[in-house]
């Protein structure tokens, strides 16, 4: 399930996982972030993890569909919370390879420095390793 956040940054989106992301809950998001795109260049996302039971294939396809329209520039910031060491390190990974997006991982009590993150820019205190 993929719950949408309110969120007081104009140019981010902002959602919560936990369990299994549908179809309809990737297509929710992917609306919310084409509407951001409408007015901004780029956007940032604030995804925060509770829980992960895995993505149907065809929100998977939704997304690489998505993605192939506007690419991966279109993305400034984004920030993850959790406290799911596994999701951390695939975000350092991502970090590394996708250098052009800054992301940073934050744990469930970090939670306002992920916000002040997207909001401001430059946290020094995180990185993708941090959580």
């Amino acid at each position: 399930m993929l719950e949408m956040i309110e969120f007081d940054v104009a140019d981010a989106v902002a959602w919560k996982i936990s369990g299994k992301v549908t179809e309809e809950d990737m297509q929710r998001a992917l609306d919310a972030l084409r509407e951001k795109l409408n007015a901004h260049a780029k956007v940032s996302v604030y995804q925060e993890i509770e829980s992960f039971g895995g993505v149907e294939l065809d929100a998977v396809m939704e997304k690489m569909q998505f993605l192939s329209e506007f690419g991966l520039n279109m993305f400034a910031r984004i920030a993850v919370v959790t406290d799911k060491r596994w999701v951390q390190r695939v975000l350092s990974w991502e970090d590394r390879v996708f250098r052009n997006i800054d992301m940073r991982a934050f744990s469930v009590e970090e939670r306002e420095r992920a916000f002040n993150f997207l909001a401001y820019g430059d946290d020094p205190g995180s990185s993708p390793a941090t959580a």
